[in-house]
């Protein structure tokens, strides 16, 4: 527990300076700087102790609301019946309103009576602050990462206890420290020059016009490409192998007859009750993109599916899904494509709806940033189906690509069993394009997950660095030349960037971020240059028609990012 803790505190202050919290950054600063001008009589010391109450005030709506919303808020929404992000949305609303409040002094009167009333005095701008504090922490909320995803599946399932208690105020304080002295250098400025204080309604006024800026621009992802272009570094500590054993020792309540379940036979089991859709934090493809439950669809045959959209694996897995969809959905069949994050920029919602409706997605998709669901199924793979029958028990579990026709019959299976006397129309064609010769493994390019990089012994993080390439390459080892960074997901090129790779398979394939151009050569041949831009995604870097071994160059313009191969 104290390890946990102590981790949840680091990750709570790299979270505060890392691209999540570009979005509250200016609202903080604001906060600190638009306190209310001092009264006759009150003079500089004054004035600023005024402005560090406001500060502080700001900080604790902050912690408060977040921690209340990171432990309880998935039943509160369960229990109210709201959409998965009403809460965001009543956050950004309250900031919003904060905003006018500054803008329109009537109105932030208004807002800070209650709470002047329950400090039995005046309002002074900390109630205001305090106000704008719990604004902060529901839309900060999304900053939390692998750490305090742990924490919302033990809200939603009723065991919180002590270490996720502890574990939430250790990362609420830990994101407080640096917010803090945000806060308070708004406030050291507004105190120092004079004239800030003679103009203390201007700067009010202009306080709420960034406050209501930015809770447009956080409602409609004005920062996502921003935040995809600056590393995620808090995401290494939170996601590393060891600290998510811990968590997933933390949410696991024990042996389950769905983690005895034996994957891939060919009939059907009985693996226990499916468990709900947990931690979801948007729906897509739904209307009005309202969310589902498996109550709601207790009688229909489901298909729970686990993907990410830049897993090539689950790429080829899609055209089998979604012709089940499409064929069986009038039969009383569901698919709920439940999308789990690999990497940072598949966290964003918008990223995700645009890669679903470019790869032909068109039944419901579960956004699972928080790892909710996957925790709840204790699902360790993409992709992963679950079958459920129509009383909502597991039937069948198949991990991976292939045997499409075992899992086909058996949905026909359930359907027939669930509707007696139902005609069904032949199975579906599909080719099946699952790889089955040798194949070079996949490899991760940032160093989190780095395997094959040589020489591994100089490799520099976080940090732009020359590289070489060595005088020979074995198969499955990659190489870098030039200027690169290399961060914990991906490596971001820099002047003269180079990479090498030796592989085996028929088709390679590069998840690639940022804007530029790669040039692509196999064994001294240039094959295609990609332009790279918009959503990260993969892209296909070679496909030779049959398995064959070869050494691929790629020379990346400055701003390129390249996350992971994959092969077929």
């Amino acid at each position: 527990m104290v390890e946990l803790v102590l981790v949840g505190f680091v990750a709570g202050f790299l979270a505060a300076i890392s691209p999540c919290i570009l979005p509250v950054l200016p609202v903080v600063l604001v906060a600190g700087a638009t306190r209310p001008a001092a009264h006759d009589g009150e003079g500089a010391d004054a004035s600023r102790r005024l402005g560090l109450a406001r500060s502080l005030s700001v900080i604790a709506g902050l912690v408060l609301s977040f921690s209340l919303l990171v432990l309880a808020g998935s039943e509160v929404i369960s229990l109210l019946h709201l959409p998965q992000d009403s809460l965001r949305d009543a956050g950004i609303a309250l900031l919003a309103l904060v905003g006018l409040g500054f803008l329109i002094p009537p109105l932030g009167a208004l807002l800070e009576r209650p709470f002047a009333r329950l400090g039995g005095r005046r309002p002074n701008g900390t109630a205001g602050g305090f106000v704008l504090g719990l604004a902060l922490g529901v839309v900060y909320v999304p900053c939390a990462g692998p750490i305090l995803a742990a924490i919302t599946v033990l809200g939603a399932t009723h065991r919180v206890g002590l270490t996720a208690v502890a574990l939430t105020a250790a990362f609420a304080v830990g994101t407080a420290l640096p917010l803090l002295a945000v806060a308070l250098a708004g406030g050291q400025l507004s105190g120092r020059i004079g004239a800030f204080r003679r103009r203390a309604p201007l700067v009010r006024q202009f306080g709420g016009v960034v406050l209501v800026v930015m809770a447009v621009a956080i409602a409609f992802d004005a920062f996502a490409g921003l935040q995809r272009l600056v590393p995620g570094y808090s995401s290494a500590l939170q996601g590393s192998q060891h600290v998510r054993r811990q968590l997933n020792t933390l949410t696991r309540s024990g042996s389950t007859p769905l983690t005895k379940c034996k994957p891939d036979v060919s009939t059907l089991v009985d693996c226990g009750a499916a468990p709900n859709f947990t931690g979801v934090t948007a729906w897509l493809n739904t209307p009005g993109g309202q969310p589902l439950s498996l109550r709601s669809l207790r009688g229909k045959v489901v298909l729970v599916d686990f993907w990410t959209y830049s897993c090539i694996n689950c790429q080829r897995t899609l055209p089998h899904v979604e012709a089940w969809y499409r064929k069986y959905a009038r039969d009383g069949f569901v698919v709920v494509g439940v999308h789990t994050p690999e990497f940072a920029f598949e966290h964003v919602v918008s990223n995700v709806r645009s890669q679903s409706k470019a790869l032909g997605v068109h039944y419901p998709v579960a956004i699972d940033d928080s790892y909710g669901t996957w925790n709840a199924y204790h699902n360790e793979y993409w992709p992963a189906d679950y079958l459920i029958d129509a009383n909502g028990i597991v039937r069948h579990v198949h991990f991976g690509e292939g045997d499409y026709g075992t899992t086909e019959h058996l949905i026909r299976q359930l359907l027939s069993a669930a509707h007696p006397g139902m005609r069904l129309d032949r199975a579906t064609d599909v080719p099946n394009m699952t790889p089955t010769g040798e194949m070079s493994p996949e490899t991760y390019i940032g160093y989190e997950r780095l395997q094959y990089l040589l020489p591994a012994a100089g490799l520099v993080r976080n940090r732009p660095a020359k590289y070489s390439f060595p005088a020979s390459l074995p198969f499955g080892a990659f190489a870098l030349s030039g200027t690169w960074t290399d961060h914990a997901q991906e490596a971001t090129a820099g002047a003269g960037a180079k990479l090498e790779l030796a592989f085996v398979a028929r088709t390679v394939y590069l998840v690639l971020g940022g804007h530029g151009s790669l040039d692509v050569a196999v064994d001294g041949r240039h094959v295609q240059t990609i332009h790279v831009t918009g959503v990260p995604r993969l892209y296909t870097l070679y496909d030779a028609g049959k398995e064959t071994s070869g050494k691929l160059l790629l020379r990346a313009s400055p701003g390129i990012q390249a996350y992971d191969f994959t092969f077929g």
